[in-house]
């Protein structure tokens, strides 16, 4: 009878590590969220290169930077 009495005490008084909040899911949801704002940046980004005014300035951008890398060069 005291063995049980000892089996309840050191249960109740013990932090149980197998009870708690489960939180595995949680890495998961976390991922899911950042690959959609990911997904929505590039998205964003391509729309503004393909449309308006982005295309022509990427071009500008990448004219500039070949003809200051062919500048530099012997």
């Amino acid at each position: 009878m005291n063995n049980l009495f000892l089996r309840i005490y050191i249960y109740v008084t013990t932090p149980q590590l197998t009870t708690g909040p489960r939180d595995s899911g949680q890495a998961t949801s976390e991922y899911a969220l950042v690959m959609l704002a990911a997904a929505l940046i590039a998205l964003l980004a391509v729309a503004w290169a393909t449309g308006g005014g982005g295309a022509g300035k990427i071009g500008r951008l990448f004219d500039q930077v070949i003809s200051n890398v062919i500048s530099k060069l012997p």
